[in-house]
């Protein structure tokens, strides 16, 4: 059961793209919404966990997070700019139940971004 906050959620979706905790709680606070951090931060927790925002980390270690896509994804991470692209992830679905399978792994899940510098950068 999501513990969410759907304000926080409206605002992620308001900001179009990968958001800090930090920012999506500095956009509440400017929009005039009364919102603690720690609430901000539990509830990206908990949309994160529900598969309802990708959670990226950045090279600084902060967790950025946007709302997902339907299907399963990864993504091409700009090293420069920060902007996130979700790729399809065919061969790597496929590379990763093989790598399973061989080691005798089941009930497995894992999670791939890839990271360089874009044309921009």
């Amino acid at each position: 059961m999501s513990r969410s906050n759907p304000r926080v959620l409206n605002t992620l979706e308001r900001a179009g793209g990968f958001a800090s905790a930090q920012e999506v709680y500095h956009l509440m606070q400017r929009a005039g919404e009364s919102i603690g951090l720690t609430t901000v931060y539990r509830s990206l927790q908990s949309l994160a966990d529900d598969k309802i925002v990708d959670v990226l980390r950045r090279d600084d270690g902060e967790s950025i997070y946007r709302l997902c896509g339907d299907a399963h994804h990864h993504h091409l991470v700009c090293k420069g700019c920060g902007d996130a692209i979700e790729i399809p992830g065919g061969a790597i679905e496929k590379w990763a139940k093989t790598m399973a399978e061989e080691h005798g792994f089941r009930d497995v899940g894992h999670s791939a971004e890839i990271y360089g510098l874009c044309r921009k950068c």
